[in-house]
């Protein structure tokens, strides 16, 4: 039988109570999280919300913030939330999108991704964060960013050792990581890797969705901007395998679609 506790007990349990919650301090992750959705609720915009979420197809719904607005907000937090050590900033980038209501949230963790107190982190050991991205993500307006912002900057800094991973997302199950290993040199220039962009073309060319197509023809198109004489030559040799979509994005700044 529980002995009942005396008036006295119960209101000495209530002081430390009291104590406790007074000397609480919310987590800066918490606290992150809080201020970027008050701020973004702010700035929201209901109607523009909607045509946001309709433009991309989305399941999940936008606060109906613009880029630029989305830009200015995030300064701030950028700045007061500097990541202290790897950790955090996997945390802070992984909390922030699994934990996402809308959409901008997101757009808010890739940002943190970016982070530049992070640069130091932006190695072969961040893939494994940015294929979670992707594969979560699952569409073009994530994984077209990290693939070119967060995965091409690793693999033109660490090219021996994550070429192997590009080639695996090449040949892999899942469509987003094909595209992103198709994608991830768009701003490699001169140092684009050919072979590997020649294999992630290569290894999709039978590939019949418009994902896999489109960005096939927007890297030969942007690589086109270096060396448009490969690019051409790289359309002749795939021939018809490569399918209309591709060939036009391909050749739409040299002089021809065909």
């Amino acid at each position: 039988m529980v002995k009942a506790r005396t008036v006295d007990e119960i209101l000495a349990h209530a002081d430390e109570l009291a104590a406790r919650f007074e000397s609480y301090e919310p987590q800066p992750l918490d606290e992150l999280r809080e201020r970027l959705r008050a701020a973004l609720i702010a700035a929201g915009d209901p109607e523009r919300a909607r045509a946001q979420q309709a433009y991309m197809k989305s399941e999940m719904p936008y606060y109906g913030v613009s880029s630029p607005e989305l830009k200015a907000l995030l300064r701030p937090l950028l700045a007061e939330f500097k990541p202290a050590s790897r950790g955090v900033w996997e945390e802070t980038v992984r909390t922030l999108w699994d934990g996402a209501t809308h959409r901008e949230e997101r757009y808010a963790a890739i940002a943190f991704a970016q982070h530049r107190a992070a640069k130091k982190w932006q190695d072969p050991d961040a893939l494994d964060l940015y294929r979670h991205l992707i594969v979560t993500g699952a569409w073009w307006d994530h994984v077209d960013v990290v693939a070119g912002d967060l995965v091409g900057p690793v693999l033109l800094s660490y090219t021996r050792k994550t070429t192997p991973t590009m080639r695996e997302w090449a040949v892999g199950d899942d469509p987003w990581l094909r595209r992103a290993a198709v994608l991830c040199q768009l701003k490699h220039g001169a140092d684009t890797d050919l072979d590997l962009l020649s294999y992630a073309i290569e290894a999709n060319l039978d590939d019949t969705s418009f994902w896999l197509r489109k960005a096939i023809g927007w890297a030969l198109r942007q690589y086109g901007r270096t060396d448009p004489e490969w690019v051409r030559s790289e359309v002749e040799l795939l021939g018809p395998r490569l399918s209309g979509l591709s060939r036009r994005e391909a050749l739409k700044h040299l002089g021809g679609s065909e």
